[in-house]
């Protein structure tokens, strides 16, 4: 664990330059909106360790997978988002001397991320061998409201000297990717132009074809006296630049200010995606930076409006939630079907940045309550244009008659992971797409998703459901053997509770559906009985009421707890406070073998379905299932704490709540698991998100209609939260004495607040006593 990040409500910031945790902060002040992100790395040269990376929303590449021994069904490749061109670069000499951060003497360096106004800033002043010293500032931003923009300002000043800045602005192609399994570039040059202040490149995927062009246009000033642009144009393979000179005198400074366009062929013809990029830059540059500034201010502050969590009199609780949320809009908008959410956004490589279960079980819940119903939407169509690769998927299993298997992990609907432990035998992925489809009718009313989409990929998955299980005899039930559930040290292990629970509970709400369709709109059900061949080779839904019926869920009778899988009462059931300190992360100091054995757990597993079926639970169940499964869980998913924070919630266990909520929120700032370097953990920070909104806010939505049981930490003096709930905004706010709950729609709602029914008027407020 690091603590360097200094503690501000609404800025994250590092004082000091430590070239140590350099590739740590380089994730944790990235940058993004929707369509493309930035890691933290320097406009400048640095020859210091760093990631670089630039990353574009959908553009990825088909890495072949590389595996020392390879088995029947594993995916061919394992496709990759891919680091792009580098539009930030800016070299910086001052008379002939380069600039280097892992060279100059550095000091009074600051990097700020503002997270209300979502731009990141740097000062310092270096100090070159020659003894010239000067003062940099730089502010960068994506633009949210111009999404395939990012400027730079980027300002040098001369401190003890008079002499010529010069300032080399490129796009450089010539990029790698660090997960490279063989090694290789992925880029093809496509074209390339410079002129005086302007520049563009032009890349092609290998195999793919995706085509990114880049652009920049430039201002130069002195002390804010615009010069004329008269640049040294360079062009290589791979590479453009301009390169422009001021001479100021001391105290002076000159400022070159970038504007980028970023596009992508997802959004632009690529016979003329180059030109497009160099309109979009010049558009850009004839904004003006302060104007650009100004409304990517107003944006974010519309976006906070919608989202922000205020927590008072516990600032490092406070910082953490709305850097949380702050990293979850600027990787996810909602506006292309055709993307997704990786585990790591635009912040870093490490898995690939594909799609993965996360996206269904943990983010879903966040934008359904604080982004238009249509940003939610938007991850179900995904899935639902995925469907047809979801049943090739089971197709190469051995799985028939349109039964679905949908990858573990995948940019395109097709599986491209390649650890049999989990790419075969990890189906619970499977329940969380439908489970998504239930949740997300759930919550905004809208059942025309359900004929449009959502019904046809519930029957696919129950036949996959009804194909995966077998009869036991023995067991008077059905079995599924051979699975991992989201506990991912224990595998291949028979009856997983969790995994058997979604099947019983898709099959039935797949029948229960399929009545809803019928009844309501007897025309698309017709269609889809046809296109599906709905009971074409057996009494389908007869079945599927049987198997619902008579699977089996592991019970201990003696305690009443939940088993997590056949055989696991066999195990030497020791807490985790028997691990000697010395010995955690398990995965870092025991063998694999020794971790299978064990009775540890990596993340919630029935803990997981508890959380997703709560209401179909008591009290006395849930603390049962609590008490003996918390004691024995280690934690090494990031997505694990938030779910124990919202039951410990539940179950009225607050200081354990607040300690799971303040892991799993300042889990990259602090660098709880000696990873941030790879990237930010995205899709856990939903689950903070949750933490608060589900755990202490006590929000459930059941049969359709709101609910609030809101506790308040003995660490906090207050807090409040945003929610949406068709079509009303609410702010929550915790008092010591109070809820109050103020409604900033017209519309009237009708809500649960402990129990009993509340109606809060449009635009008016209520109180109620705690």
């Amino acid at each position: 664990m690091r603590d360097y990040i200094k503690k501000d409500a609404w800025n994250i910031i590092e004082e000091g330059f430590d070239p140590a945790v350099n590739r740590i902060s380089e994730s944790i002040f990235s940058i993004g909106n929707g369509k493309m992100g930035q890691r933290a790395n320097f406009e400048e040269k640095y020859s210091g360790d760093s990631l670089r990376g630039s990353y574009v929303a959908g553009v990825y590449y088909p890495d072949k997978t590389r595996v020392g021994w390879w088995k029947n069904g594993y995916p061919e490749y394992f496709a990759k988002v891919l680091n792009a061109i580098n539009w930030i670069g800016i070299g910086v000499q001052v008379d002939g001397e380069e600039l280097d951060l892992a060279t100059a003497s550095v000091e009074n360096f600051t990097r700020v991320l503002n997270m209300q106004e979502g731009y990141l800033e740097r000062r310092f002043v270096a100090t070159l061998a020659s003894g010239k010293k000067i003062e940099v500032k730089s502010t960068r931003f994506t633009s949210i409201v111009d999404t395939d923009n990012g400027a730079i300002y980027y300002a040098v000043r001369a401190l003890n000297f008079s002499g010529t800045v010069t300032f080399t602005s490129l796009l450089d192609l010539n990029v790698f990717n660090q997960d490279s399994n063989y090694d290789e570039q992925f880029w093809l040059e496509v074209s390339r132009t410079v002129a005086d202040g302007t520049a563009a490149i032009t890349g092609a995927t290998k195999k793919t074809q995706f085509h990114v062009a880049a652009a920049f246009k430039l201002a130069l000033d002195v002390d804010g006296e615009k010069l004329a642009l008269r640049a040294e144009t360079v062009s290589r393979e791979k590479f453009v630049a301009n390169i422009v000179s001021a001479d100021i005198k001391e105290g002076q400074t000159a400022t070159l200010i970038k504007y980028a366009a970023v596009i992508s062929s997802l959004y632009a013809d690529q016979a003329g995606i180059q030109a497009e990029a160099e309109r979009s830059a010049a558009a850009a540059y004839a904004k003006g930076f302060a104007c650009m500034l100004q409304e990517q201010g107003a944006a974010w502050a519309k976006k906070w409006a919608g989202c922000d969590i205020t927590i008072e009199g516990d600032v490092a609780a406070q910082q953490a939630i709305r850097f949380n949320i702050l990293q979850m809009n600027q990787t996810y908008s909602g506006e292309d079907e055709r993307l997704n959410i990786g585990p790591k956004g635009f912040t870093g490589e490490k898995y690939g940045g594909v799609t993965y279960w996360d996206t269904e079980a943990y983010c879903l819940p966040f934008y359904l309550k604080t982004a238009d119903q249509k940003v939610a939407r938007q991850l179900l169509v995904y899935r639902y244009q995925h469907l047809g690769r979801a049943i090739e998927n089971a197709e190469k299993l051995g799985f028939k008659h349109g039964a679905a298997l949908y990858p573990m992990v995948t940019i395109n609907g097709e599986e491209c992971h390649n650890e049999w432990e989990i790419t075969f035998e990890e189906i619970h992925r499977n329940g969380a797409m439908t489970f998504a489809i239930y949740n997300y009718i759930n919550h905004t009313g809208d059942n025309a998703y359900l004929a449009e989409y959502g019904l046809e990929v519930l029957i696919a998955v129950s036949r996959f459901w009804r194909q995966r299980v077998q009869w036991s005899a023995r067991r008077n039930g059905y079995v599924m053997l051979g699975v991992t559930g989201p506990n991912e040290y224990e595998n291949n292990v028979n009856n997983n509770w969790y995994t058997n629970l979604l099947a019983q509970w898709t099959l039935n709400y797949t029948r229960a559906a399929l009545a809803q369709v019928q009844a309501d709109d007897p025309q698309r059900y017709a269609e889809i009985v046809a296109k599906t061949r709905l009971g074409g080779h057996e009494e389908e839904e007869s079945i599927w009421a049987d198997i619902a019926e008579k699977i089996v869920l592991p019970l201990d009778q003696q305690t009443g707890v939940f088993i997590q899988h056949d055989g696991f009462m066999d195990k030497d059931l020791q807490p985790m406070s028997a691990i000697p300190a010395g010995e955690y992360p398990i995965h870092k100091h025991w063998s694999w073998d020794r971790i299978l054995r064990s009775c540890y757990i990596k993340q919630a597993d029935v803990l997981q379905g508890i959380y997703t079926f709560e209401s179909k639970f008591d009290k006395e169940t849930l603390k049962k299932n609590f008490d003996f499964y918390e004691p024995l869980t280690v934690h090494e998913s990031s997505l694990s704490p938030c779910i124990h924070a919202i039951l410990a919630s539940s179950l009225g266990y607050e200081e354990l709540a607040y300690k799971f909520y303040l892991r799993t929120a300042r889990l990259d700032l602090d660098d709880y698991n000696h990873d941030t370097d790879d990237g930010l953990h995205i899709t856990s920070m939903a689950g903070t998100w949750m933490a608060v909104v589900e755990g202490f806010g006590g929000v459930r939505v059941q049969n359709g209609g709101l609910q609030l049981a809101p506790a308040l930490p003995k660490q906090w003096q207050a807090y409040s939260f945003k929610l949406g709930f068709r079509g009303v905004l609410l702010k929550v706010a915790v008092q010591n004495d109070a809820v109050v709950i103020s409604n900033e729609s017209a519309q009237d709602l009708t809500l649960s607040v402990y129990g009993q029914m509340q109606t809060v008027a449009g635009k008016t407020i209520l109180s109620i006593a705690r």
